[in-house]
């Protein structure tokens, strides 16, 4: 019999949220993930043959990156509370821990690239920039890039003769191909159409596909869809016109002996699509899936997929198209309350996709709490939320705006600012609440928002701009100032802000200034809660606090909950502290009662 697979988590809003396994690429039997260990993200092993695991990781604020190498070296990177580190190694079946490779200074993850005979490529940002460095484990490494410029590291060729870098996507300098020591060898621009790096294929493919060049997958925007294709050195990028899909869709190759197979899944209006592409057949075929979304897809070694399967009612679990046991099935049954829907509403650009969450036991119209989702390039989902449910739970309908900026609904959606930058996104909030109110489902005089990084941007920017329509908000790491955001901000987000705003606050300040919400900020007048982190790098505490001094100038009453953490923690219980805030403050603005759980929260077998 098959041993049971342990937990594997990353630890959000309180509960598990399964991220997939990766598979050593000698035995697929053999994995290593991000696990839930008390509350934290932790590194674990585990082998499916045996049913034997460890926990390998174990830090104060926990662990959140790993992989696994060809020798079965498991890497994890070693950050502090502000995400800063540096790589490691631990074999597979215990040992110690050692750097993974000398030289490389201390920073910020931009990519890791494990290439078969063991050649590796690591990509770090610090106060200089991104450095892309190579070596092999446990061996000092050689810096063949150094750029101030937004960009990642994205791959490197299995016989190590060519590295991926990636900048924005619709930059001149989308992808960059280098050679081992640093020289150009070519740049696809993204300036006319929008250019990804998927990476290379792991070996070299049979069939009509087959070259002895590296071969790198690539996505590019073309005419209101994405098309698939490849490029190799001096033949360019080729295009597959069978394969190209009307929504955002990315792609993996299959490892091993595969052939010419890519495995891509395709975000559409709130849900997922799987697909298998073969290149040699010019062939797509779907890859049969529960509706729902699919979070994480990846292609194993021994030919089967491993996916991350959630829809709005059922907690997201990894699964596998052969139904071998994977690290991640979920013992607990949590709350799920109420109804949901879709709703879409009229809008200048079209029609504007709303899931509509409310309590099954209680008539309408219901107190309504806007959940506003992050980004901007980002989307709510068919997928299970532990805050949708805690919010349900307590008597509100939630509604999950997939506002204009969007992904999952096509290039035309996401690139939509047609009433500027944040506003055109407030303005789909406000007609959706009218909806919602004309159709019966929401209250008038109790409907608040809460939001998370852009989600907590559009929040204040909506209660500011239009403060007569909201009785509460809950703003979580926001950008609230975009002048000061920018100062202190990351290279990749003032690259993002200077494509938005078409330069930076000394180029256009009028339209950081029409698009911040500290601008706004004194004419709110609802209650108001501000949850910040110290360490974030994403939506630095300085933005943050030259916000708040606009409120504390103007009298405006708020509340305040400061974090010791970076944008993205990987501690349950500063996210479980949030939702308990948040849930006391909206309780206080936009009273109501508890509904019944449906069914029992208690585990299995207890």
């Amino acid at each position: 019999m098959t041993p049971a697979p342990p937990k594997a988590a990353a630890r959000t809003y309180g509960v598990y949220r399964p991220v997939l396994p990766v598979t050593s690429p000698r035995s697929p039997d053999r994995m290593v993930y991000t696990g839930d260990a008390d509350g934290r993200c932790e590194i674990f092993t585990w082998d499916r043959s045996t049913g034997a695991g460890r926990q390998l990781t174990d830090r104060p604020h926990g662990t959140l990156l790993c992989a696994i190498d060809e020798d079965e070296a498991v890497w994890w990177f070693d950050e502090d509370r502000g995400g800063s580190g540096g790589w490691r190694t631990q074999d597979f079946d215990g040992g110690p821990d050692r750097p993974a490779l000398a030289g490389v200074p201390y920073g910020r993850p931009a990519g890791l690239a494990l290439a078969p005979g063991g050649a590796v490529a690591v990509g770090i940002r610090d106060s200089a920039g991104l450095g892309v460095h190579t070596g092999r484990r446990g061996g000092t490494a050689t810096t063949v890039l150094r750029t101030r410029d937004s960009a990642a590291l994205s791959g490197l060729a299995p016989d190590g003769s060519l590295l991926a870098v990636s900048g924005p996507a619709h930059s001149a300098r989308a992808v960059t191909l280098l050679s081992p020591d640093g020289a150009t060898v070519a740049v696809l621009s993204g300036t006319a159409e929008r250019t990804w790096a998927l990476g290379f294929a792991p070996a070299p493919i049979p069939g009509p596909a087959a070259s002895a060049r590296p071969l790198l997958l690539v996505m590019r925007e073309r005419a209101g869809r994405y098309h698939l294709g490849t490029w190799a050195p001096g033949r360019g990028v080729e295009l597959l016109p069978w394969c190209s899909f009307d929504t955002e869709t990315t792609a993996r190759w299959y490892p091993g002996p595969h052939g010419a197979r890519v495995l891509l899944r395709q975000d559409r209006h709130g849900r997922s699509r799987l697909f298998t592409a073969d290149l040699d057949r010019r062939e797509l075929t779907p890859v049969p899936t529960p509706e729902g979304s699919v979070l994480d897809a990846s292609p194993a070694a021994d030919g089967d997929v491993h996916f991350i399967w959630t829809d709005a009612v059922n907690v997201p679990r990894a699964l596998s198209l052969s139904g071998a046991p994977l690290p991640g099935q979920s013992r607990w049954r949590l709350p799920r309350f109420g109804r949901r829907q879709d709703l879409w509403t009229p809008g200048p650009d079209g029609p504007v996709h709303t899931f509509v969450t409310t309590p099954a036991d209680r008539p309408a119209p219901h107190p309504l709490v806007f959940l506003v989702h992050g980004g901007p390039a980002d989307h709510d989902r068919d997928a299970y939320d532990p805050m949708v449910q805690a919010l349900v739970g307590s008597g509100y309908a939630v509604a999950r705006v997939n506002y204009r900026g969007s992904t999952g609904y096509g290039p035309r959606w996401r690139s939509a600012y047609s009433e500027g930058v944040g506003h055109t996104q407030v303005a789909d909030l406000v007609r959706a609440r009218a909806d919602l109110l004309d159709r019966g489902i929401g209250r008038e005089g109790a409907v608040g928002l809460c939001g998370t990084s852009w989600g907590g941007y559009l929040t204040l920017l909506a209660m500011g701009t239009h403060p007569a329509l909201w009785n509460a908000g809950v703003a979580v790491k926001p950008l609230a100032d975009c002048v000061a955001a920018f100062r202190h901000s990351t290279p990749a987000l003032q690259a993002l802000d200077t494509a938005l705003f078409g330069g930076t606050p000394d180029e256009v300040p009028q339209a950081y200034a029409h698009a911040s919400p500290s601008t706004y900020a004194a004419a709110i007048a609802s209650s108001l809660l501000v949850v910040a982190a110290r360490r974030d790098a994403k939506c630095p505490p300085e933005q943050v606090e030259a916000y708040l001094e606009v409120l504390r100038a103007k009298g405006v009453a708020h509340e305040l909950m400061w974090l010791d953490s970076g944008h993205d923690g990987y501690d349950g219980a500063d996210h479980l502290a949030v939702i308990r805030r948040s849930l006391r403050f909206l309780g206080r603005g936009l009273p109501a009662a508890p509904v019944r759980a449906e069914p029992s929260s208690h585990p299995e077998g207890r």
